[in-house]
């Protein structure tokens, strides 16, 4: 009989490794378990069917259970895996154990809970569930007023979502400034004025102390500022690695609190892989582990283990993380970090800035294209960068992040081909112009490596 791929996870992993598994060898038994009732949906999504962007939450399905069972998947779902046994091989699910020949761990992720009295009141909402959010959308015309914690990127985008629906909408979060993990505070100012021109109230710098209710249902909002009335709250404060199963089985889990794994996401047993939200890999230019990246990373991360599953010879390489978003109606992004993580990290840099348009100036709609990269000194490589402004935003960073994979340097950058094309692209390219911008302060002598970090009262509030 033809071995058993048993995937645990109906995420982006584990749908990519199921499928990958199965096209790379047929012959395979795939088996894929999640706990939900859907499969194949984006929940990046999700904040924008509330705020009316996207028209409809089945827009956000990809595909069918029914489609990967003609495909030839054996799909489990609203299926828990209540204990994974290595030694023997066998899952249990449902108190049935079945056997298994190789195993693929794509349980993702789960929003960390807020440690403060009231969490577990009626009226807390975290995006990942579609049923979940299709039941809060229904809610959300008879509300008034939503707390958003936390500043997550996808904290930010419900904030602006929902401003956007017409909500009175505050966010709360410790930081001074949105995203202050990974984003400058110059990127950040934009932001807080694209929420703001959205209706959201910004309480940076404010801690949560509880969340205040009565018979069980939430109505405020306790903060290190005061008190906020409110009929509903969305918690947004950090995705952490659902890797409790696989731990407790014995695999090993990193310093971030995800799975180990290797280049060809196998983990620390034999015939057994990761992938997604619930493992670590590397930074391509520190190599310290990082987790909890995007569902592009997800869907190639589980490409890779589905094929080596399936016997093929796969390696995943060191992430430079390229990542955008809309925050209000801002496009923000960046590549591996920027100069707030650099300062943190204790590494040096030479900053080149610069700002072009999107399109050729005189055709309408072009908007301006801010884009700062990080180049490290004396070889002038680029080692990180924050773009922020209308359209190109995402292409530019993941060309940056294969560029700076591919060790491009400032000098490679200021000289690099370019589209011109007036409804597209301009003569001068913006990434251009900021190497070209900071080759001349390298030579004028003005630009030196950057470590101090900036004082916090230096923010924009």
């Amino acid at each position: 009989m033809s071995e058993r791929l048993v995937v645990i996870g109906g995420g982006g992993a584990g749908i990519s490794a199921a499928t990958t598994a199965k096209r790379v060898d047929p012959s395979l038994r795939v088996s894929l378990f999640t706990e939900f009732a859907d499969i194949a949906y984006s929940p990046c999504g999700i904040p924008f069917v509330h705020g009316r962007e996207i028209p409809r939450f089945e827009d956000l399905f990809l595909s069918t259970v029914e489609r990967y069972v003609e495909d030839g998947l054996d799909m489990r779902m609203e299926t828990v895996i209540t204990d994974l046994d290595l030694d023997r091989g066998t899952i249990t699910a449902r108190n049935q154990p079945e056997g298994f020949d190789k195993l693929i761990v794509c349980t993702g992720f789960h929003w960390r809970r807020p440690d403060v009295a009231g969490a577990n009141l009626d009226g807390l909402h975290y995006v990942k569930d579609i049923r979940k959010a299709m039941e809060f959308d229904k809610l959300l015309d008879q509300l008034r007023t939503v707390v958003v914690v936390g500043a997550h990127p996808v904290a930010v985008e419900m904030a602006g979502n929902l401003g956007h629906r017409g909500l009175e909408v505050h966010l709360v979060d410790e930081g001074p400034w949105l995203l202050h993990e990974v984003l400058d505070p110059d990127v950040a100012e934009p932001v807080h004025e694209s929420l703001r021109s959205r209706g959201v109230t910004l309480h940076l710098g404010t801690r949560v102390e509880a969340f205040v209710g009565d018979d069980g249902k939430l109505r405020a909002v306790a903060t290190s500022d005061g008190e906020i009335a409110c009929d509903a709250a969305v918690i947004g404060l950090a995705k952490e690695p659902n890797a409790a199963l696989a731990a407790a089985a014995g695999l090993r889990v990193g310093t971030t609190g995800g799975l180990v794994v290797d280049d060809h996401m196998r983990a620390s047993r034999d015939g057994v892989w990761g992938a997604g939200d619930v493992i670590e890999v590397p930074h391509g230019l520190t190599m310290i582990p990082i987790q909890g990246l995007t569902g592009s990373h997800a869907y190639a991360q589980g490409r890779v283990a589905g094929a080596n599953a399936a016997g093929e010879d796969r390696a995943y390489d060191p992430v430079w993380v390229p990542w955008g978003m809309v925050a209000g109606d801002y496009t923000i992004g960046g590549f591996s970090f920027g100069e707030t993580l650099a300062q943190a990290m204790g590494i040096p840099y030479t900053v080149a800035k610069g700002v072009g348009v999107s399109r050729a100036r005189y055709y309408p709609g072009a908007t301006k294209t801010h884009v700062k990269l990080l180049a490290e000194p004396g070889t002038r490589r680029i080692i990180g960068g924050q773009i922020h402004g209308g359209e190109g935003v995402k292409e530019r960073c993941d060309f940056l992040a294969f560029a700076a994979k591919r060790g491009a340097t400032l000098d490679d950058l200021a000289w690099m081909e370019n589209i011109y094309s007036p409804p597209i692209g301009a003569l001068f390219e913006p990434v251009a112009i900021a190497a070209q911008n900071g080759l001349a302060d390298l030579r004028r002598g003005e630009a030196t490596p950057e470590q101090a970090p900036k004082p916090a009262s230096a923010v924009p509030a």
